[in-house]
């Protein structure tokens, strides 16, 4: 039996793909815990009687300081916000709370979010193996290969994070571990990348909820999803009014759920065209048979799609996503367009090529293979498993 602390950020998006590889280990006799600022958030998503039965911990960290990211806010400009605004001090805040657990618990490994640096630099520090759990694939592609200036202020931030809260003598980049590198996607989507673990996506089952109404879905009409995940609520309004009027525009045969967190856009009962729902059971529905999704290019939403071999329209915003976008275009499995200027028109151009064209399908369909071959939770305990037998 081997011991592993997961250290995670507080976001949906990256706990979700872990949850599965947690449960894997779990179910095989090793022991889990989990260090993070948001306990409530893993335990919600991990299951609680799952994680009680599984006798998984979670060590409560700080978390980053509170705030917001100015909504207008894109590309070089975004990106930097959020290391300087959230990433680092994130970690900065975690790090104490971090090695609390890693004294207690014991770990064999840690495996660290690529965004939980804390996890990354207090493992170096202490002799401890650790692990990168990647759940995107951007960083793989250099994002900022032509941004020799941000190249450098970033180095410049993690080498005083290092000497912070690391191993000031360390050398490895606190994103790439040395020992091993999970990657939550596959090549026929995110390309090659040199040390890199495709275990493809972690789809585990998750606490479905309650209350939404599988009554409402027309069974002689396509239904569309239209999700821009859990983080992006405040940019969403235009493009969610776009996307209701393109799907209400071909009603006769699509029937589109749009997921609105902040409520801004409830329809009022009744409508029998589109739906709009502050949550989905994302998973469940893309099981029940969806035609298409239309959402923002994060890497959760588009794996789950094309997992279950569904085409999508992607309309970056920001961070990772424009990189995503452009894998899902380049493959063939969807159509991108640009979010904060498309109109209906445009929208409901790219929507019919994705539902009526074969080879988006297809291509969709190919790479979801190629995710179930690359194995998901399994695969990567497998790996996991290796690392702490090589390291013990």
């Amino acid at each position: 039996m081997s011991r592993f602390l997961f250290v995670v950020p507080p976001l949906t998006g990256h706990i979700n793909p872990v949850v599965g590889v947690a449960a894997e280990l779990a179910g095989r006799g090793h022991r889990v815990a989990w260090a993070c600022s948001d306990p409530a958030l893993v335990r919600r998503l991990a299951g609680e009687g799952a994680g009680a039965s599984a006798g998984a911990e979670v060590f409560a960290c700080a978390g980053a300081p509170e705030g917001s990211r100015p909504p207008e806010l894109r590309g070089p400009e975004a990106l930097r916000f959020l290391w300087e605004w959230y990433l680092l001090p994130l970690a900065e805040a975690m790090a104490p709370g971090v090695r609390a657990a890693v004294g207690e618990f014991r770990p064999d490994v840690v495996v660290a979010d690529q965004q939980a640096f804390a996890g990354a630099l207090v493992a170096e520090r202490l002799g401890v193996p650790w692990a990168t759990s990647a759940t995107t694939s951007a960083e793989f592609t250099d994002p900022l290969a032509g941004l020799p200036k941000v190249r450098e202020w970033l180095a410049e931030r993690l080498a005083l994070l290092r000497a912070s809260v690391g191993d000031p003598a360390g050398r490895a980049d606190p994103r790439f571990s040395p020992h091993l590198v999970l990657a939550f996607s596959a090549p026929e989507l995110a390309g090659h990348a040199d040390g890199v673990r495709w275990v493809g996506p972690s789809v585990a089952a998750r606490p479905a909820g309650a209350g939404f109404p599988w009554e409402w879905l027309d069974a002689g009409r396509t239904t569309v999803l239209v999700t821009l995940g859990t983080a992006n609520t405040d940019v969403g309004a235009r493009f969610l009014d776009v996307c209701g009027e393109a799907l209400r525009e071909r009603a006769d045969r699509v029937q589109g759920v749009v997921v609105d967190p902040g409520g801004t856009r409830r329809a009022p009962g009744g409508d029998k065209d589109v739906l709009v729902v502050p949550s989905v059971p994302q998973l469940a529905l893309l099981r029940r048979g969806v035609g298409a999704v239309i959402c923002h290019a994060g890497h959760n939403t588009v794996c789950e799609a094309l997992w279950h071999g569904v085409p999508l329209v992607v309309a970056p915003i920001r961070d990772d996503q424009p990189v995503v976008a452009g894998q899902v275009a380049d493959a063939g499995a969807g159509v991108r367009v640009r979010f904060g200027r498309v109109g209906a028109r445009r929208l409901g151009a790219a929507l019919d090529a994705v539902l009526d064209g074969p080879g988006h399908r297809a291509a969709a369909e190919r790479i979801g293979a190629a995710f179930r071959t690359a194995g998901g939770s399994p695969a990567a305990a497998d790996h996991l498993e290796v690392l702490a037998r090589e390291l013990s």
